[in-house]
């Protein structure tokens, strides 16, 4: 017995200090005071053992020390278990602590259990989302815009503005927009309903084709913030002109800028090619019905082509009036490119002014097509621009002859000996 007790002192000892082992303490007196009575005397009587009324009194006495001792030895391993239970809560709780400081965007509030109590309190302590608030808090709000707050693209706009998605199913390349400077802010600031949708249906009562929306706002998005009262008074002074409503519409179609210009600035146009040209009102409305940026772009060009035809390559006034009329892009042609084909045509083909004033669709071909047909009709021994020649070779359908009916028609020869000679240049 001693030595039992002695064993159950060593494993209270060795639990930690709390006060369930502060009780399991104070039960050792008694396991000392019960120690005394541990060696009883036996009295022998005939060979056999007899136990007085005091030894009966100590086997009792040792009988309730044993089941007191029984009690705390389950006492003692009850108290380990739940000590061992609170050792797993406690690194469990140190563990989820630890992972909610790695992951800032774990709540702490996560890592711990939520009792209900502490659910009823959370839910208590927020705000209903029909409470009346005052003007302060309301202005202190943020709201989180749908829109990028700053891209240089319009692609990252377009699933969040109306306007840019409708201009997109209309034909617009946004990708040419957003290379001009402050457009793309512009379109983003217009509403569609009020902005765009009403300039859209004037396009459409003057009669441009729906096909042509996304071309002239591609090229011309200012149109969508001229106001109407602007554009209709264009239009009508263009049909004052007798432009006809489909002339008109084809103009505007294929000048898109032509309705961003005033009044003033249109009849000024008109005027200049009137006068520097003596040209009659109706060759005048046919040369812009034709090539109607001439309404729109600088007259600095014009007027220096019109010097180069008749300084620098010999043209009289009817001779420029005359290719005027035929071929407009002359007015608007590069310098370079026009003195250069002048120069092949008259001084290495020996046609004469007037020829290449009565056809002058040459001055408006290709450098390196005409060079290439001279040079192989000349091969050929077949290059004769004469009308008054036999074997006449028009400068018309020189130019204009695709290479195939050029070569069995002019040249007499075949497409494959027509390759092999472009390969000897």
């Amino acid at each position: 017995m001693a030595s039992f007790c002695a064993k159950l002192c060593l494993q209270c000892r060795s639990l930690p200090f709390s006060k369930t082992v502060a009780r399991t303490w104070k039960c050792f007196p008694a396991a000392h005071h019960c120690t005394a009575y541990t060696r009883i005397p036996v009295k022998c009587l005939h060979g056999f053992a007899v136990i007085s009324e005091d030894e009966k009194k100590t086997s009792q006495a040792r009988l309730r020390w044993k089941q007191h001792i029984l009690r705390n030895c389950n006492f003692s391993a009850e108290h380990r278990t739940t000590e061992v239970k609170e050792n797993k809560e406690t690194e469990e709780l140190s563990k989820a602590s630890v992972v909610a400081y790695k992951n800032p965007l774990l709540p702490i509030r996560d890592a711990v259990p939520v009792t209900e109590s502490q659910m009823s309190l959370d839910a208590a302590a927020e705000f209903s989302a029909l409470e009346q608030i005052g003007d302060e808090e309301a202005v202190g709000i943020s709201v989180p815009s749908d829109m990028p707050p700053a891209s240089t693209s319009l692609r990252d706009y377009v699933d969040q503005s109306e306007t840019l998605s409708k201009l997109v199913q209309l034909g617009v390349n946004l990708w040419k927009l957003e290379q001009r400077p402050n457009v793309g802010s512009m379109l983003l600031r217009l509403n569609f309903n009020t902005d765009v949708a009403p300039r859209l249906l004037f396009l459409k009562e003057v009669g441009v084709e729906h096909s042509r929306f996304g071309y002239i706002i591609t090229h011309n998005p200012f149109i969508l913030t001229e106001s109407l009262e602007n554009l209709q008074s264009r239009v009508n002074y263009l049909r004052s002109k007798k432009f006809s409503s489909e002339t008109v519409a084809s103009m505007v179609s294929r000048a898109p800028y032509l309705l961003n210009f005033s009044v003033k600035r249109l009849d000024n146009r008109l005027g200049f090619y009137q006068q520097h040209l003596n040209l009659s009102a109706a060759n005048t409305r046919d040369i812009v019905a034709r090539l109607p940026r001439l309404l729109c772009g600088s007259l600095e060009p014009v007027k220096e082509n019109l010097k180069v035809c008749e300084i620098e390559l010999g043209f009289k006034q009817n001779e420029i009036q005359h290719i005027v009329k035929a071929v407009p892009k002359v007015l608007t042609a590069n310098k370079r490119k026009l003195t250069q084909i002048f120069d092949f045509l008259h001084n290495t083909m020996k046609v004469p002014h007037h020829l290449i004033a009565k056809f002058p669709q040459v001055l408006n071909a290709k450098y390196l097509r005409i060079r290439e047909r001279h040079q192989f009709l000349e091969y050929l021994g077949r290059a004769q621009y004469d009308p008054t020649m036999p074997n006449y070779i028009s400068l018309e359908r020189l130019v204009s002859l695709p290479d195939e009916n050029f070569c069995i028609e002019l040249a007499l020869a075949t497409l494959e000996e027509f390759d092999l000679f472009q390969k000897t240049l």
